[in-house]
C-alpha cells in the first residue's frame, strides 16, 4: 500500500485569548491530519473553536502552542516575505462573503494570483480557460461580480482559490450565502476540484447539507475534537443521517449547528 502524503498536520495546537485574569481557551490540544486529496470537512455550533482553527492554520491566527506543518514545514515559524510566499503559493481562499474584487471581471479576478506571479499571459490564459471550463463559468468571464449571481461569485472565487495549484485549499462556510440550489451547484463544484482537479480541501461548515460532500469529518465542541465521521462506501444521503446523528449528540446546540 502506497503511503498517502500528509499535506496537513496539525500537532497539539493550543489558542489563548485575553490575558492572565480572563483567559479564553479557544483551541484545546487538538491534533489531526489532512492526506492529499482529501476533502475534509470541520464542524461544530458557534463559539466551538472552529473557525479560530481555520485561521491558525490559513496563518490568520498565531498559535499559543502546538506545531501546523503544509507539506512539512511549520508554518507556525514562518513571518514576514516567507509567510506571504507561504500564502500566496501554498494556500487557496474561499470565503462566505466572495471577497471577489468589484473593478476586475470574473476571468481578471481569476487570474490575478498568477498574474502576481509572473506567470506569462499565454499560460495564464490557458490556465483560467480550463479551470473555467471545468466549474462552467466559461460564459461569465467578461462579466463584474455585480452582474452575475452568488453561485456563480463562488464559483469565480473557487477558480481563483485553485488556479496557482495550491497544496491546501480553505474554506470558510463557502454555502452560507447561497440559496439550496447554488449551494448545491457549488458544491458539486467542489467535488471536481477535489476528485477531478486533485484539490485538497479543508472545509469550515455548520450545515450538515455542505458537509455532506466531504469524506471525512472532524466535530468540534469547545475546543476539543469530540467525534470524527468517515464517509466511506456510504452515499452522500447515509453520511447525511449520520452528520445529524452525532450534530444532535452534540446536544442544544442543534439550531446553532444546522
Amino acid at each position: 500500500m502506497i503511503e498517502m502524503e500528509h499535506v496537513l498536520e496539525v500537532n497539539q495546537i493550543e489558542k489563548y485569548y485575553g490575558n492572565k485574569s480572563n483567559l479564553t481557551k479557544a483551541i484545546d490540544n487538538i491534533s489531526f491530519n489532512v492526506d492529499e486529496g482529501e476533502f475534509v470537512g470541520i464542524m461544530g455550533a458557534s463559539g466551538s473553536g472552529k473557525t479560530t482553527l481555520l485561521n491558525c492554520i490559513a496563518t490568520i491566527d498565531r498559535v499559543t502552542a502546538g506545531q501546523i506543518l503544509v507539506n512539512g514545514e511549520d508554518i507556525t515559524k514562518l513571518k514576514g516575505n516567507h509567510l506571504n510566499k507561504f500564502r500566496r503559493e501554498e494556500l487557496g481562499f474561499i470565503f462566505q462573503d466572495f471577497n471577489l474584487l468589484d473593478t476586475l471581471t470574473a476571468y481578471d479576478n481569476i487570474a490575478l494570483a498568477l498574474t502576481i506571479q509572473k506567470v506569462k499571459p499565454i499560460e495564464i490564459d490557458q490556465r483560467v480557460k480550463k479551470i473555467a471550463n471545468k466549474l462552467e463559468i466559461v460564459d461569465i468571464l467578461n462579466k463584474y461580480p455585480w452582474q452575475v449571481s452568488g453561485g456563480q461569485k463562488q464559483r469565480i472565487a473557487s477558480a481563483r482559490a485553485i488556479i496557482t495549484n495550491p497544496k491546501l485549499v480553505l474554506a470558510d462556510e463557502p454555502t452560507g450565502a447561497l440559496d439550496s440550489k447554488s449551494a448545491r451547484q457549488l458544491l458539486e463544484s467542489f467535488e471536481t476540484l477535489n476528485q477531478i482537479l486533485g484539490a485538497t480541501i479543508l472545509m469550515v461548515t455548520h450545515d450538515a447539507f455542505t458537509a455532506s460532500y466531504a469524506d471525512r469529518i472532524l466535530f468540534i465542541k469547545d475546543g476539543k475534537i469530540f467525534n470524527e465521521l468517515i464517509k466511506g462506501n456510504d452515499t452522500r444521503k447515509e453520511f447525511f443521517e449520520k452528520i445529524i446523528e452525532i450534530v444532535t449528540l452534540l446536544g442544544g446546540e442543534l439550531s446553532d449547528v444546522i
